[in-house]
Order: structure tokens, then sequence, then C-alpha cells
């Protein structure tokens, strides 16, 4: 199967990208949405998802690996919700907002436009290196 990419939000007041460098890695707990855990259970190690900022900033600013994978939410005491554990990879050359997403005809499919409270999401490989090249620009 292909390799599949990934955005995964964050308010930075709760879990910012400086505290997962911290951190060195982290399990994606709390998330109770139906498709973002279900988002979670099809994610394997190695994949990569953009960290994006949310509330505060707005913008995605680096690029996690998932480390582990299958996991259950040590958060549910009931035990459906899936989750992930995720390492840095790198910080972006500079962060890419939500405006400009947005603003790019590429990327108008998006579903971090589209489904805007989706706190996990998958992109095409195709959304990926077009948000990484900005970034870079």
């Amino acid at each position: 199967m292909a390799q599949r990419y990934w955005l995964m939000k964050s308010e930075p007041a709760a879990f910012s990208w400086d505290d997962l460098v911290k951190n060195k890695e982290e399990i994606w707990d709390g998330v109770r949405n139906h498709r973002a855990s279900n988002n979670m259970r099809a994610m394997k190690v190695g994949e990569q998802a953009f960290f994006y900022h949310s509330v505060t900033g707005k913008e995605i600013v680096g690029i996690a690996e998932i480390c582990e994978a299958g996991l259950t939410d040590p958060t549910d005491p009931e035990g459906k919700w899936a989750t992930v554990k995720i390492k840095p990879v790198r910080k972006l050359a500079r962060p890419v907002t939500l405006a400009e997403v947005k603003a790019d005809k590429q990327l108008e499919g998006i579903e971090l436009v589209r489904l805007s409270r989706l706190s996990v999401a998958e992109l095409t490989k195709k959304e990926f290196d077009r948000i990484v090249k900005l970034s870079e620009s």
C-alpha cells in the first residue's frame, strides 16, 4: 500500500511543536471525533504528518512521523478511541498559514479547509509536497 500523509492539529497553548521537540515523542491522545480517530487507526509507522497550530497561529509549523501505530487512547476509559505516537522530523523552513493554504489553487480541496473542525486529516502526496514547497518560498 502507498504511503499516506496526514495533518494533525493542536492548540499551541495545550501542546505545541516545541513541546513535541522537547519531549522527543508523544502519544496523540484526547481525540474524540470518529473520522479523526479512524484516520489515526489507518496510520502506519513511518508515515508523515504536518503539525498544525490551531486557534493561535493557524499555521503548519513542522513535520512529524508516526513512530507507533495501532494504539488505544490511554485517556479513554472505554478503550474505543484510537491513537498513535509521533516524533518530530523537522521544523518547516517557515510556517505555512491557513490563509496561504486557502489562497493556493492547488490546495482548494484539502481537508484542512473543507473539514475545518477535523483535528486529524488526510492529505494527498501532491498536497503534502505543495505545502512543503510553500514553506520553502
